[in-house]
């Protein structure tokens, strides 16, 4: 509906009150004297009832009458007009009173009355007007909601606001014995989950849509699988995730996708300590324009900092998340910094210039087999481009260092995982001699980063196939990008110092059944329509993460999803001559062999077979 038929809309129902809130005190005076009105009686009311219309009305505009939506009236809506009648009516009885207006009490009682079922039955009239012209608008599809809950309800309102939905609402399913056989805005719950192929066949379903944001991935998958059986085309609304980044408003729907099938329990978060924390605080964030970097930037958007500064070494992404937050949240300050972590120089006029209060430490080299092969990049960025960023913010007295791990640093395998486990053991020197909270935030692969192996599956999938995937046994542990983030966000709140803080990341996932999810999601068939092709671990990979090493033990924090390992932090002065050598050499194997010897778990194959 466009502005101007809302506005036709809202002349309308105006109009339509001023002739019920004109005829109906007539008729009651009517009613009050058996049908013989006193003439004194007929000429006071005369003239006190055109402003006893123009009073009702303005009552009734602030009260908000002409800005509901008629066409999906409820039971709240009835209340609104017994409401606005009932205080018209005792503005009218005030001001006859005070002004000693000689109106008849009972004919405003009557006036009170009559009102109500006049203009109720005007707006159901209104409603069932709107419901026939939008029914006259051509063939509809018959759908059905799985959930009679409040997303569920909220779906409903914003189909039947839409006047040019294509769809037919039938009613729902729903596990709850307790709706079942009930009614939800209107529409039958028509029986359970597991009943919903014979529910759409009776029904002659045509679309189907998952409304349970909240639901887990099993849930999620179990329901796929039902409604695959109908062939049905189906739809879902947004998860809570989604919801909490701003990716799509709650009464949006679109096709079920891969993280759909992954989603755990939402995560509950303590606001007040995040606040606490970030709130009317300068926040530097490096790599902004990276997965985990940018979607801290929308968070702590919401939070009220006092200004974020975007950091980051490609003009490109800080350009598109800057352009992006501006638009979202246009009172919140940001700056945009380009810049390479590993210049100390220009990290330090930017550290001097801004003072950063809280920073996030995001950047980083990820990609596993490019850092195979260049491991000395590998330390320039992830460990000295860290000690950088970290002496920078103790020497300018920051109050929080947050600095974002990986899995891939427990027992490494990778010069990527090796590097950052030495950032671990930077951070954890530093905050001995600081004032500054360093921690740690250590987790598995986020699913849609750039560089995951979804997209890859996406791209290869449209082009066919086959889908490569290098071992049939291999398993990663993958959380949801605004989830990571949360729990980044909330363990920022507990720290003390030192720590190294791991997520609860659920059941790692098969990277070969996620690929057979991708598939089936695209409507094709796995080895049938795509193949599949096992082409190997490339050097550096693992078949499976670890989160802890063997001698590495956990303690539960305050939040159930958050844990803290326990880590010895490597000798300062052997941490400080493997910095050094590290430092003044280019040597691929003095490289690996420092890296092995403050890394003692470290397993590198370049170095057991002496790769140059």
């Amino acid at each position: 509906m466009n502005y101007l038929e809302k506005i036709r809309d809202k002349l309308k129902l105006i109009l339509i009150d001023a002739i019920i809130l004109s005829v109906v005190p007539i008729f009651a005076l009517l009613l009050r004297f058996e049908g013989s009105i006193p003439a004194t009686e007929y000429v006071t009311f005369r003239n006190c009832l055109p402003w006893m219309v123009i009073i009702s009305l303005a009552i009734f505009y602030f009260y908000g009458m002409y800005h509901r939506i008629w066409h999906y009236a409820r039971m709240r809506d009835l209340v609104a007009i017994v409401g606005a009648v009932t205080l018209s009516q005792t503005a009218v009885f005030i001001i006859t009173t005070v002004a000693d207006i000689p109106v008849p009490r009972s004919v405003i009682i009557l006036t009170w009355l009559l009102s109500i079922c006049t203009i109720g039955a005007s707006r159901l009239m209104f409603k069932v007007n709107l419901d026939l012209v939008t029914e006259s608008k051509g063939d509809k599809e018959n759908l059905l909601i799985v959930g009679a809950g409040d997303a569920g309800a909220m779906l409903v309102r914003e189909l039947e606001q839409n006047a040019n939905a294509t769809t037919n609402i039938i009613g729902f399913v729903d596990d709850d014995e307790k709706k079942r056989k009930g009614r939800l805005a209107g529409f039958p719950v028509l029986g359970n989950i597991n009943e919903l192929p014979q529910v759409v066949k009776a029904n002659n379903i045509d679309e189907i849509v998952i409304a349970i944001p909240s639901a887990d991935g099993d849930t999620i998958r179990h329901i796929d699988n039902l409604c695959r059986k109908t062939g049905s085309k189906v739809r879902i609304m947004p998860g809570i995730y989604e919801m909490v980044s701003d990716e799509m408003n709650a009464g949006e729907m679109r096709e079920i996708r891969l993280e759909d099938l992954l989603r755990r329990d939402p995560i509950h978060l303590d606001f007040g300590k995040i606040t606490n924390y970030i709130a009317g605080k300068t926040v530097l964030i490096t790599g902004a324009g990276g997965s985990i970097g940018s979607e801290i930037s929308r968070q702590i958007s919401r939070v009220g900092a006092k200004e974020i500064i975007l950091l980051g070494r490609g003009e490109n992404s800080i350009y598109e998340i800057h352009q992006e937050l501006k638009r979202k949240f246009p009172e919140q300050t940001y700056h945009t910094v380009i810049a390479n972590i590993t210049d100390r120089e220009r990290m330090a006029r930017i550290f001097k210039r801004f003072q950063p209060q809280v920073v996030f430490h995001a950047a980083a080299h990820k990609h596993v087999p490019l850092m195979e092969i260049q491991p000395e990049e590998a330390i320039r960025n992830n460990v000295f481009g860290t000690k950088n960023v970290a002496e920078l913010s103790d020497q300018n007295q920051a109050e929080i260092f947050v600095l974002i791990s990986t899995d891939k640093a427990v027992n490494p395998t990778s010069v990527m995982g090796a590097t950052k486990r030495a950032a671990e053991l930077v951070l954890q020197e530093i905050n001995q001699h600081s004032q500054t909270k360093f921690v740690t935030v250590r987790f598995g692969n986020v699913l849609g980063s750039r560089g995951s192996v979804v997209p890859l599956f996406e791209r290869q999938i449209a082009n066919g196939g086959p889908i490569t995937v290098t071992h049939k046994d291999m398993t990663r542990f993958f959380m949801l990008i605004p989830e990571a983030v949360q729990l980044v966000l909330q363990a920022g709140s507990q720290a003390e110092g030192g720590e190294v803080f791991l997520f609860d990341m659920g059941k790692p996932v098969k990277i070969k059944d996620m690929a057979e999810d991708l598939i089936r999601l695209h409507g094709l068939t796995p080895d049938k329509d795509i193949k599949i092709v096992y082409t190997g671990l490339r050097p550096g990979e693992k078949l499976y993460e670890e989160l802890l090493t063997s001698e590495e033990g956990t303690t539960s924090t305050k939040h159930k999803k958050i844990f803290k390992a326990h880590i010895q932090p490597l000798d300062e002065a052997d941490l400080k001559q493997s910095l050094q050598t590290l430092q003044e050499t280019t040597d691929r194997q003095i490289i690996l062999q420092t890296l092995k010897h403050m890394i003692p778990t470290y397993k590198s194959k370049q170095l057991e077979e002496g790769i140059d």
